[in-house]
């Protein structure tokens, strides 16, 4: 398989693998903790922990593209920022 038109480069790969780190993740914890009580936050209407995810990892994206824009190539901040950011989805979303 030749794969030499993609950049997978180090940090791709992290980025890649910590995304199906975090899928892996939750679907043991479904498997474990079958239903994850949906529950409304300041967003009005309902939420699964698949839902919160998915808005942390789409919220963190956009954090990245702003921060790559306005600031520059130095993403460390920017991940620190997504991180925040994950924990407030999770716990008020």
């Amino acid at each position: 398989m030749n794969l030499s038109w993609m950049a997978w480069t180090l940090p791709t790969a992290l980025f890649f693998g910590s995304i199906l780190l975090l899928l892996i993740t939750m679907a043991i914890w479904e498997y474990l903790s079958p239903g994850g009580n949906p529950r409304v936050g300041i967003l009005h209407f309902e939420t699964t922990r698949g839902d919160r995810l998915f808005v942390s990892l789409l919220g963190s994206a956009f954090i990245h593209l702003a921060w790559l824009g306005l600031v520059g190539p130095n993403l460390w901040w920017a991940l620190a920022l997504s991180a925040v950011y994950a924990i407030g989805v999770f716990r008020f979303v």
